[in-house]
């Protein structure tokens, strides 16, 4: 790995450490970084195990952390899994984000809040809602589970545009920043 690109995918695994500690400190408020985090591993880091085991490992010690202090519970059962298994799927998409800018930004991080949304309300729907029984376990129930959901969604299109333009901003700034001082 060149000195330039260890100093990219420096300044990338720093923001996205960064951004899982905001995790833990805004955790009453549910603004989640994760998708953001993932979007930014996908299309900035070159080295694609690399770019999943950042923005996963970042979660995981989150909750370790929400889990060691308890703050919430850290581990929930195979639900969590899936949801790793989400992220990782993000991260994909952020394969996909190759010309960053504000326009491509955004639609990704539409396009993954929408995704997750739909994904995760599925995985609740099979894995936790057998133990609750908060909906019927049928197509009506699902549907119901999906509606039920929507407040959520419309938190997480805010949250997850705010962190994307963060994370993305913040990179392209030092990303300049460290550039501009290297050919000075």
């Amino acid at each position: 790995m060149s000195k330039q690109n260890f100093s990219l995918f420096l300044i990338a695994a720093l923001m996205i450490v960064a951004a899982a500690f905001s995790r833990l400190i805004l955790y009453p408020f549910n603004y989640s970084p994760i998708i953001g985090m993932a979007l930014l591993g996908g299309s900035v880091i070159s080295n694609k195990k690399l770019a999943f085991a950042l923005p996963l490992l970042a979660m995981f010690l989150s909750d370790v952390l929400f889990e060691a202090f308890s703050i919430a519970p850290g581990f929930w059962g195979w639900g969590q899994l899936l949801h790793y298994g989400i992220y990782a799927l993000i991260t994909v998409m952020g394969f996909g984000l190759k010309r960053i800018n504000v326009l491509n930004v955004a639609g990704f991080s539409i396009a993954a809040s929408i995704v997750f949304f739909l994904l995760s309300n599925s995985v609740f729907f099979m894995t936790d809602n057998p133990i609750y029984h908060l909906y019927p376990s049928n197509a009506a129930g699902y549907v119901d589970c999906l509606i039920g959901g929507l407040p959520f969604l419309a938190k997480s299109l805010l949250t997850d545009l705010a962190y994307s333009s963060l994370l993305f901003g913040g990179y392209y700034l030092m990303e300049k920043r460290s550039f501009s001082k290297a050919t000075a």
